[in-house]
């Protein structure tokens, strides 16, 4: 039997304690509940918001994306292609050029960022998932096809179903002064609206059109492109293929994943996570002071009871093994309360979506959560390190009256 932890539980429980410093137990209790049920519940708020923008990226950006080194031009050659298409775990590749251009429809114009792809793009389902009119298209028949994001379409009142006015697109010819009031100093193209994706606020400014198209806006040459996108088997390694690839096409290229290409967005969202998380940690240890000043009166108190087990034999070790008892129980208690509300909040939230986010055109209704064995452990850690942190003084104070 843990004799201590035996005697700190007759305190704990015990009738005829009395009433203010139970009172200050139970709000010890409860603070550190709350604290570790906001601990639980915003860090899975913010796993959710990390895979909620991990997915967004998914249904646009590919698994991996090779860049030129320098410059904006990819030079890419037959044997480039074929090595990027031969590595296994690799499904396909989508040449693009992409630039911004001055984008004309009606009497309405705007700039917007110019996405041309080859077919394979076709391939890619997940873009099905954001279309909100329409259907995906590039070329059929000698027709060109564009695809239009949603912020596109609200600037520039734009109808799919309107196939007589086109989208036109314009770009300023190189090599040549340009003079805004003359047509001969920029490129055109002119499209057929097909569809209509909506995907997130920095995809609004997208257009989609036939790779062909896109070269002859820009005049790219025909080994030229702005990137290589390639899409992965479902269970390929992504890392390890990051690393294939980039030893095999050489420094002249970089290859990054989804993730490389978002990194600014996700490190910002981890940082606001650990600075929350060392905010909250603070708010768990205003709450545990309240544990230091139960444990003190307890101390005196229990005065004439320390010097019993004194004469008994008790060593000042064990004096003190019994007040951290005691702080341990408290807070304790108060954590796994604040962890069985803090997970039953965030499984409620993720079955039901009682919180909404309260944002028009999003892609869900719901904050997202995402519980993580890890916030899980960590929240225990910092509820266990206060604990013994507050704990620590009176009850070695408690050993020492002897």
């Amino acid at each position: 039997m843990n004799v201590p932890l035996w005697i700190a539980r007759r305190y704990f429980f015990s009738r005829r304690k009395r009433s203010f410093i139970s009172l200050i137990s139970l709000i010890s209790m409860l603070g550190v509940g709350v604290g570790t049920m906001a601990l639980v519940v915003v860090l899975s708020v913010f796993n959710g918001m990390e895979e909620l923008n991990r997915a967004i990226f998914k249904t646009f950006d590919p698994d991996l994306t090779v860049l030129p080194r320098d410059g904006k031009r990819l030079a890419v050659t037959p044997k480039m292609l074929q090595t990027i298409q031969q590595t296994d775990g690799v499904e396909f590749v989508t040449q693009v050029i992409e630039d911004n251009a001055l984008a004309r429809y009606g009497n309405g114009q705007m700039v917007v960022k110019v996405k041309g792809v080859d077919n394979s793009f076709l391939r890619r389902r997940e873009m099905d998932t954001t279309l909100t009119d329409g259907r995906l298209r590039l070329m059929e028949e000698s027709v060109q096809f564009a695809n239009v994001a949603e912020g596109v379409r609200l600037t520039l009142l734009i109808s799919p179903e309107d196939v007589l006015t086109p989208l036109e697109l314009w770009y300023p010819k190189n090599n040549r002064s340009i003079n805004l009031l003359s047509e001969d100093s920029f490129s055109q193209q002119y499209f057929t609206v097909s569809g209509v994706f909506n995907i997130e606020r920095s995809y609004d400014n997208y257009v989609i059109v036939p790779l062909s198209s896109a070269r002859q806006l820009v005049g790219y040459g025909p080994t030229q492109l702005s990137k290589l996108e390639t899409q992965l088997r479902p269970g390929t390694d992504v890392e390890e293929l990051k690393e294939t690839l980039q030893r095999q096409l050489g420094e002249s290229v970089r290859v990054q994943t989804r993730d490389d290409l978002n990194a600014d967005l996700l490190r910002a969202i981890r940082f606001e996570k650990l600075f929350v998380t060392v905010t909250l940690a603070f708010l768990v240890l205003v709450a545990g002071i309240n544990i230091f000043f139960s444990l003190s009166m307890l101390a005196i108190e229990k005065k004439d009871d320390v010097e019993i087990l004194v004469a008994m034999g008790a060593e000042p070790g064990f004096i003190r093994r019994i007040f951290l008892a005691e702080g341990a129980i408290v807070a304790l208690t108060g954590a796994v309360v604040g962890l069985i509300l803090g997970v039953g909040i965030c499984l409620l939230q993720e079955r039901y979506g009682f919180v909404s986010m309260g944002m028009q055109n999003s892609l869900i209704d719901a904050y997202p959560v995402k519980l993580e064995p890890g916030d899980l452990a960590l929240t225990t850690v910092i509820v266990v390190l206060v604990t013994f942190f507050v704990s620590w003084i009176p009850a070695r104070r408690a050993s020492r009256r002897l």
